[in-house]
């Protein structure tokens, strides 16, 4: 019998593109599915998504390519559109190379606007361009809630706004990115993911991961520039033997350059018997395989405002060390007290250094990020407010009942 529940339909780019918001997107419907196992639900992505129940018709090529995303939500009748954004998925470039600048995002929000709409934007700087800051707020305009990830997005847009002479947008509700409950694995099971990985000559030695997407932003030659000296003082100290592990796969061709000397500089250290570079998609079941062998992860990113690879670790409740200040990264480090963070080279140095020669902190961490997990970011805790927003959604456009969600401060 078919479900009496009208459906929720998710617009987000969708696997098996290399997109970190196709994973995300993933993820995060699986779970929204769970939560109420008798709604359908649905994905209208980019025109290379695949899947059950999912619609590929989103032609960002076309300068009208709302329209038809509008017509199909129309047919679809739904409880809810969950709209996942980042400006690069509906970026339409006209022939002379100009961009619309998301101008299609707004007029597909104003073409649905007789069904609630929730949207979760992938990109909401602390300091924002003026056009993010005007985009922001037509785009408050348009939908019925807006999910930020992190409290600092939101207070930082509140003194953004009134500076301006905007008023502060009440429909904004924080959603942490969320992180599996069920894929951790037990240090007995270590040796053996290693060898299933093809990673058994590294059975018995201690492992730093840098794990994820290679991209320009991602700087893993901080860390391998410094890992020869790192690793002797390691050795010295604990008498333990550690591999510095590089693990990914690029995704944008534009960052070729970097990929392949981030990757060398691996290499080099696979040469001397200290490091190691494996080559793998970042999603499914391995990735989570991957992060698991290592002890700790090291996060050397210079430009996050939230970041799938950290959702990874926290879901593992792996120590981690990341950039600070910046952004989404630094905020979950906080929040999470499972991750040390660096300014600058020589710290970074010193936190790596005292989370190889200090089990009992690594555990510490391990547990916090636990909590934390289990508390706040988890995936089935996380689609329990995904449906407080679609509950708000649905009360604004058919009861006419207002959404006024309090500031920070």
């Amino acid at each position: 019998m078919a479900s009496a529940k009208k459906p929720i339909v998710m617009v987000s780019s969708w696997p098996p593109r290399k997109c970190g918001i196709a994973t995300f997107a993933e993820e995060a419907l699986e779970f929204v599915r769970k939560h109420d196992r008798g709604r359908p639900a649905y994905v209208i992505c980019h025109t290379d998504g695949r899947g059950r129940n999912v619609f590929p018709i989103l032609d960002i090529s076309k300068a009208r390519w709302y329209e038809p995303i509008a017509e199909r939500i129309r047919e679809l009748d739904p409880y809810v559109v969950h709209l996942q954004h980042e400006y690069g998925l509906y970026d339409h470039v006209d022939r002379k190379r100009g961009s619309d600048h998301n101008e299609g995002f707004l007029k597909l929000l104003e073409e649905i606007r007789p069904y609630p709409t929730v949207v979760e934007p992938h990109t909401v700087h602390g300091r924002m361009k003026d056009r993010e800051e005007e985009f922001i707020r037509r785009l408050a305009g348009f939908c019925n809630v807006l999910l930020f990830k992190c409290h600092y997005q939101k207070w930082r847009l509140d003194w953004t706004f009134s500076g301006k002479g905007w008023d502060r947008p009440r429909n904004i509700m924080i959603v942490p990115h969320g992180a599996r409950p069920d894929r951790r694995y037990a240090v007995d099971q270590v040796d053996n993911l290693k060898k299933e990985l093809g990673l058994g000559h590294l059975c018995g030695r201690h492992i730093i991961g840098l794990v994820g997407w290679i991209q320009s932003n991602k700087r893993w030659d901080i860390m391998t520039s410094m890992w020869d000296s790192l690793y002797e003082e390691i050795r010295q100290q604990t008498g333990q033997e550690w591999t510095l592990l590089g693990a990914g796969d690029i995704r944008d061709p534009h960052d070729r350059p970097e990929f392949e000397r981030y990757v060398n500089g691996v290499r080099l250290l696979q040469d001397k018997g200290i490091g190691h570079f494996y080559r793998f998609t970042p999603r499914g079941d391995v990735y989570y395989k991957v992060m698991s062998v290592c002890d700790f992860i090291v996060l050397p990113s210079i430009d996050e405002t939230q970041s799938g690879t950290l959702a990874r670790v926290i879901a593992l409740n792996k120590p981690f060390v990341t950039t600070a200040p910046l952004e989404g990264l630094t905020a979950q480090a906080l929040e999470s007290r499972g991750g040390l963070l660096f300014t600058n080279t020589e710290m970074l140095r010193r936190q790596v250094l005292r989370l190889a020669t200090n089990e009992g902190l690594r555990w510490e961490l391990g547990h916090s990020l636990y909590r934390y997990l289990m508390d706040v970011v988890s995936w089935e805790v996380i689609a329990g407010r995904y449906y407080e927003a679609y509950r708000a959604a649905n009360a604004a456009v058919h009861d006419g009942v207002p959404i006024d969600i309090p500031p920070e401060f």
